[in-house]
């Protein structure tokens, strides 16, 4: 005969310290990656620039042409590539942290556990379909953002030594168009999920940041005898 089900509640915060500290860092860093684009494409966009910089030069006596131009702007983007890079290996860094995180952290606050308790839930509780549904979807929503995650890894550390390889060289043109699609992917991922957690604070989950920050409360955990 099946034993009832027994809910005993375990000492460890629902967020792990180490998932925490991740979290927010990779969003510091994904921050600052994109604003390195947004810089080199919008803000000083230089072909747009080199009109507006010779009438600047022109009112103080000096002429420059846009050869001269043009390297001034190359310094500038070089500088700001030179960042992104910086970026995206510390990325690389944070994302091998969050592997460690998920491998060492309690049983309770693994992703695993989270998306099967989820799951579950959706399958117990068949009368609230759509809040576990959204649940679930939330869950694998993460999934694919740990996949964009990794290609944009991957695509922006063989970007980084495609010269020195040549058989990453070869491969440079669709490895740049990978990780620039890949980076739109993100940046939609980061809208939904800014707008998940404003309506989640707006209704019935609030505290979602909260819990980010101090880990919440202790998880429970569902034992089966």
């Amino acid at each position: 005969m099946a034993q009832p089900t027994i809910t005993e509640t375990s000492s460890a915060k629902k967020y792990s310290a180490g998932l925490r500290i991740w979290h927010w860092a990779n969003w510091a860093v994904i921050s600052g990656l994109l604003s390195t684009i947004l810089f080199l494409k919008v803000i000083i966009n230089m072909r747009g620039l080199f009109p507006k910089m010779q009438e600047a030069l022109a009112k103080n006596g000096i002429e420059a042409t846009k050869e001269q131009l043009r390297g001034i702007g190359g310094l500038v983007s070089h500088r700001i590539w030179d960042w992104h890079i910086y970026l995206g290996i510390t990325l690389s860094g944070l994302l091998l942290w969050r592997i460690v995180v998920e491998i060492t952290q309690p049983a309770s606050q693994k992703f695993s556990a989270r998306l099967h308790q989820a799951k579950q839930s959706t399958q117990d509780a068949p009368l609230k379909p759509f809040r576990l549904r959204h649940s679930v979807a939330v869950k694998y929503s993460y999934l694919i953002f740990y996949v964009l995650l990794l290609v944009m890894v991957v695509t922006g550390l063989a970007l980084t030594y495609a010269d020195d390889v040549e058989a990453l060289h070869k491969l440079e043109h669709t490895i740049k168009e990978v990780h620039n699609v890949n980076m739109y992917l993100i940046l939609a991922f980061f809208a939904v999920h800014l707008g998940g957690v404003v309506w989640a604070e707006l209704t019935k989950d609030r505290g979602v940041v909260s819990e980010m920050i101090h880990g919440g409360g202790p998880h429970p955990t569902d034992k089966r005898a």
